[in-house]
């Protein structure tokens, strides 16, 4: 295979790619993620995917570049990373016994294609109560997690059921991932 380079700093992507066997290289681009007015999550994600892809691709013009973004949506709402304990909480207010979605877009791009995919799954919390929300906080695993939760982790005991890719949720759907590279001609 053609040298990949993932373009995030994710520990999560990172752990994810490497569960499929693959060797890369990181090299995580700033970009601005800032949304765009009237801009839905599929479209968001899919946009930061492949902006990142095409930044590090600046970089490395002979590697294939696999670049991701995922986002946590309710009711046309992005919910990003929270930025305060009151942040988290009042996300967690809007999760409380509902479906959410999490959408993920993947691009992966080399010097003659640019491809990308955009999963969703649907994930179902339970109610939370304040109780829940209190001691989850002090975990400190929401921080820096879209939706300020990682099914990974403890909000595992949170979350009944979800429906689609369990991957996804994490940050990286492998299944779509691995297709994307097939596609591209980047394994044999």
């Amino acid at each position: 295979m053609a040298h990949l380079i993932l373009a995030s700093s994710s520990p999560r992507r990172r752990e994810l790619l490497q569960q499929l066997g693959l060797e890369f290289e990181i090299f995580s681009p700033e970009i601005d993620e800032s949304v765009i007015a009237n801009e839905d999550v599929a479209s968001y994600v899919e946009r930061l995917a492949c902006a990142k892809a095409d930044a590090v691709f600046k970089h490395y013009p002979h590697a294939i570049i696999l670049a991701a973004d995922t986002s946590v949506s309710i009711d046309q709402q992005i919910l990003g990373k929270p930025d305060s304990k009151q942040h988290a909480f009042e996300m967690w207010q809007v999760l409380s016994g509902r479906k959410h979605d999490v959408y993920s877009a993947v691009c992966v791009r080399t010097s003659s294609k640019k491809s990308s995919i955009v999963v969703r799954t649907q994930v179902q919390f339970q109610t939370l109560s304040c109780n829940d929300m209190e001691d989850y906080w002090a975990t400190g695993e929401p921080l820096g997690k879209a939706g300020a939760y990682a099914i990974q982790g403890i909000a595992a005991r949170y979350i009944p059921r979800i429906e689609g890719s369990y991957s996804n949720v994490v940050g990286l759907p492998l299944h779509e991932t691995m297709q994307l590279l097939k596609a591209v001609k980047a394994l044999n």
